[in-house]
């Protein structure tokens, strides 16, 4: 039953989980970024602006993270051009609904802060600048960043469907191990698989306890 657990098939499952983990931390790192600068225009007073980042953010929601990979991948690229791999082609998307996904939780968390924290910070002589970064940010953060850890968690599991179009990563990789061993292993799905979930385990439940803890720390 356990004999399809060698050195080759923990090798195999090894190169697509550092595929997974690129993906991972490339649309991470992007999502930051562009989330916090695109949540603090949707945060701000213009409502052009606002209205503009809250039907981006609708836009990119209302539609399955897989029909975005599917356009992208089969249908801008080819249209454009382009020669996107499987894995470009997912940092594209995955960054693009990481950023907006992110957007929205920076706009929430500074919306979150009562009005008597911006009028203290200015009646102790704070211009603008500083009463955000002395005293809007720092309690933002408190309630950004357990929900950032949630999104983070959101786009490690949701890489599992570039598989679709050509990437091979953790779960492809699975079952092409699979595949492979069917006929001699016919516990070869339920292993290989039970192995995958216990990984996305140990990757994601760490990252969950720790939000839960900042959030009831911060609470």
């Amino acid at each position: 039953m356990f004999e399809i657990l060698n050195q080759d098939t923990f090798f195999r499952l090894a190169q697509g989980l550092k595929v997974t983990l690129e993906l991972s931390l490339i649309s991470v790192l992007i999502s930051l970024i562009g989330g916090v600068f695109f949540g603090i225009l949707m945060h701000s007073k213009n409502k052009i602006l606002y209205a503009f980042c809250r039907f981006m953010l609708e836009f990119v929601r209302i539609m399955p993270l897989i029909v975005w990979l599917f356009i992208v991948h089969f249908g801008l690229a080819k249209w454009f051009g382009w020669h996107l791999s499987a894995l470009g082609s997912s940092i594209i998307v995955f960054s693009i609904w990481g950023v907006f996904e992110m957007m929205d939780l920076v706009r929430s968390s500074l919306s979150s802060i009562p009005k008597h924290q911006y009028e203290s910070g200015l009646s102790l002589g704070f211009n603008k600048f500083e009463v955000y970064l002395f005293i809007i940010i720092p309690l933002s953060l408190r309630r950004l960043l357990p929900m950032s850890i949630n999104l983070f968690t959101r786009i490690i599991k949701s890489t599992s469907v570039i598989y679709l179009i050509g990437g091979i990563e953790l779960i492809k990789v699975g079952q092409q191990v699979i595949e492979l061993n069917l006929f001699q292993n016919s516990y070869a799905a339920f292993v290989i698989y039970g192995l995958i979930l216990l990984i996305y385990f140990i990757l994601c439940y760490p990252l969950s306890v720790y939000s839960k803890f900042l959030e009831k720390k911060w609470s």
